[in-house]
């Protein structure tokens, strides 16, 4: 008896839109792929690229901006007290914790930006070490340090604010935020800033990889300050603050707007006999799962991903 099988459809879904107000969160540990998921999303279901905003991005663009836009740095300055001019030991995010981490890092801060110590002492009575707050932004950032939740809370919502204020076409999609919050303090201050701006949480995807999968993608990502006690402590970081702020919101919005989600979905190729990982079809995989957790239906899943693939064959020539 012959069997049957379920003739393909003649209609092809090829691009979606997710739209009206709001905030997908992307979170999870270091090396887990939100960068790229949320590139993905954002092509995807065609959110604007200005709505996508990454914590990294944002802070690494605030370091430039601060160093080449006068007008920028006096409205960080002014507004956000956050200056190139102020010692990091003498400013309003000053207390016993942080003081104590600038000295421990002090070292390396030397080391990072190629100064000699004594370009880090003043010359007061102090002795205090003389590293300002965009100093000490910028070291952190480059060394994937946390810094004070006042900073970031500040940048985040300055971005969210300027990306609504430059919107005088009337952009109809959500926000993606990648990489945001990160600690159970973020986490408030987000709910309560969305809520004075009329901007739900929609959907927090919540991405998942081992310890021992992080500690891998790290090893080939290559970075300098992959070595194995900043590993160590990023995932500690992980499991000390970012799973409780994911809890958090799970508390505060209902467990069905918390998605968890398997980062570590790998796919292979076979060539000439040997397993060869795909990179593009593991990454589609989990954007996969995560735009079902999105409510988008399974055909239409498979048919924007199957465009994509396509997309990628034709680009290489094949």
């Amino acid at each position: 008896m012959a069997t049957s099988t379920a003739p393909r459809s003649l209609v092809r879904v090829e691009r979606i839109a997710l739209r009206g107000p709001g905030v997908v969160i992307l979170t999870g540990p270091s090396s887990c792929g939100k960068g790229e998921v949320a590139a993905a999303l954002c092509e995807l279901v065609s959110i604007d690229s200005t709505r996508h905003l990454s914590m990294g991005e944002i802070l690494r663009t605030t370091i430039e901006r601060s160093k080449s836009d006068p007008s920028f740095a006096r409205l960080l300055e002014d507004k956000y007290e956050l200056s190139p001019k102020v010692n990091i030991f003498d400013c309003i995010d000053t207390n016993d914790e942080l003081s104590e981490k600038v000295k421990r890092y002090l070292p390396d801060v030397e080391k990072h930006f190629g100064r000699t110590p004594s370009r880090f002492i003043s010359d007061d009575v102090s002795g205090k070490a003389v590293v300002s707050q965009i100093d000490w932004l910028e070291f952190c950032t480059a060394k994937g340090l946390l810094i004070p939740n006042r900073w970031t809370q500040d940048l985040i919502s300055a971005e969210m604010e300027r990306a609504l204020a430059a919107d005088t076409e009337g952009v109809d999609s959500p926000f993606i935020l990648d990489g945001y919050p990160r600690t159970v303090a973020a986490s408030q201050h987000l709910l309560s800033f969305l809520e004075g701006e009329g901007l739900p949480v929609l959907k927090v995807l919540h991405l998942s990889i081992s310890k021992a999968e992080m500690s891998a993608r790290a090893g080939k990502r290559g970075r300098a300050d992959d070595n194995e006690d900043a590993l160590k402590r990023r995932f500690d970081f992980y499991v000390d603050n970012v799973q409780p702020s994911v809890d958090y919101l799970k508390t505060e919005l209902g467990g069905d707007r918390i998605a968890l989600i398997d980062a570590h979905q790998p796919a292979f190729d076979i060539v000439d006999g040997n397993r060869v990982f795909d990179l593009h079809r593991s990454i589609d995989n989990v954007v996969s799962t995560a735009l079902r957790a999105l409510g988008v239906p399974n055909v239409i899943v498979r048919d924007i991903l199957e465009g994509r693939a396509e997309e990628r064959r034709e680009a290489a020539g094949g």
